[in-house]
């Protein structure tokens, strides 16, 4: 006997829908196998498993489109986190603030030193700012990637607080290229080769300050379910993942074009 177990209630509603020639998802949503009799069971089950031996593609028309409804449905709760989290996100005080500040559209990156997808965006990012003129980036210091990533963090939060924030540029640039495991020793060198007072920045680094930025972003990131990087917010929309600079300028004008 055909066994709809292994199917999700939307997606085997959306084959039987089609099995039976309802063609409509609102059908489908509605179809319930607990109004059948076993023997009703067994002859739909039948009728099910012939039609998709004869049209196997209605599987994946159907699959495809239970993940479009994912997705909108996950676009629909992230667009409330950014809504319920907007002062965090956008004014805490303390996140690096670089391109335009009276830029239109603000985008928020949350970003780990050692991760290779957030090296792969940065350029790319680079190029959005410089193309555009007329956005505001907020960078937050989000360490996930172990003991590597929690160091370069400290370090360049610490350098924003001794040195400033163009100081903590130049050195969120040289982090983010960074070869090697950060240390002591190639930190302080990296902070001479900028012309920054690399002993002053590592003693910085464990102070409460730093510890509570660090926490605090950590908060909110977990707050908005993000477990990995890069995590974007653009405007009022949230972009969980690497984006290709040509996805993210259709990003931009989509929001300009609605606001």
């Amino acid at each position: 006997m055909f066994n709809p177990r292994p199917l999700s209630a939307t997606l085997f509603g959306t084959v039987a829908a089609a099995a039976i020639g309802l063609g409509s998802m609102t059908m489908a949503d509605e179809f319930d196998l607990s109004n059948m009799s076993d023997d009703q069971k067994a002859a739909f089950g039948e009728a099910v498993r012939a039609y998709l031996l004869k049209n196997p593609g209605v599987i994946f028309e159907a699959a495809a489109l239970y993940e479009e409804q994912q997705a909108a449905q996950q676009a629909r709760a992230d667009e409330t986190l950014v809504a319920d989290n907007l002062d965090a996100l956008y004014n805490d005080g303390y996140s690096w603030v670089g391109g335009n500040p009276e830029g239109d559209i603000t985008v928020v990156e949350f970003l780990d030193y050692r991760c290779g997808y957030c090296r792969k965006a940065h350029p790319e990012v680079a190029e959005l700012i410089a193309k555009d003129g007329n956005i505001r980036l907020i960078v937050k210091e989000y360490p996930i990637l172990g003991e590597g990533s929690l160091i370069s963090s400290r370090f360049a939060i610490a350098t924003q607080i001794v040195a400033g924030d163009e100081a903590y540029k130049a050195v969120h640039e040289a982090l983010i290229a960074m070869k090697g495991n950060p240390g002591k020793g190639p930190l302080v060198r990296l902070a001479g080769t900028l012309g920054l007072d690399g002993d002053a920045i590592w003693a910085e680094m464990e102070s409460e300050e730093v510890t509570r930025r660090i926490s605090e972003t950590r908060a909110l990131g977990q707050k908005m379910g993000i477990n990995g990087t890069p995590s974007f917010a653009f405007g009022d929309q949230m972009v969980r993942g690497y984006v290709p600079l040509d996805s993210m300028l259709e990003i931009i004008a989509e929001l300009r074009q609605n606001g």
